[in-house]
């Protein structure tokens, strides 16, 4: 079972490897692969791995929880408030207002989630959201700030030079 080859060089610059077959039976017919037998089979385990690596959810639509995008306006009596901080309770995901007092959260929020609603010398409130939660018209109410402390006016101030 020996097998000899020569190399010829063609008019293109190629090498091409001529064979001698000494003997005839190398490999039985019904195991030599033809390059349409491969070409089907390279297909088909490409194809087979693709839906196997492919994340499938059966019915995705009935059990995933609608994720809504909140659109909105902070305000006090005067009017929109400038700079209201708006964040995800328990996470750092948050959004302030413009100079109309409006926002939109930058992540899409599930039901149940809380959105807290703060600014200086305002109260800070929570708003829960529903199933239906597109909008929020949030008026902001006053909070009483109280310093505590007295004024110190018995040495006045020097200079050190």
């Amino acid at each position: 079972m020996k097998t000899q080859l020569t190399i010829t060089k063609r008019e293109f610059g190629f090498n091409r490897a001529k064979k001698n077959d000494l003997t005839t039976n190398s490999l039985p017919k019904k195991l030599m692969i033809t390059g349409l037998k491969r070409t089907l089979i390279l297909i088909s385990i490409f194809f087979m791995g693709a839906l196997v690596s492919n994340n499938l959810y059966a019915q995705a639509g009935a059990s995933a929880s609608k994720e809504t995008t909140v659109k909105g306006m902070v305000s006090d009596d005067s009017g929109p408030i400038l700079g209201a901080n708006i964040t995800l309770k328990g996470t750092k995901v948050g959004t302030s207002t413009d100079k109309d007092g409006a926002f939109i959260f930058p992540k899409a929020l599930t039901p149940g989630d809380i959105l807290v609603f703060s600014y200086l010398g305002y109260e800070t409130q929570e708003v829960k959201i529903e199933e239906n939660t597109t909008f929020i018209n949030l008026v902001l109410t006053t909070d009483l700030i109280e310093i505590m402390g007295a004024v110190n006016a018995d040495t006045p101030y020097k200079s050190k030079r």
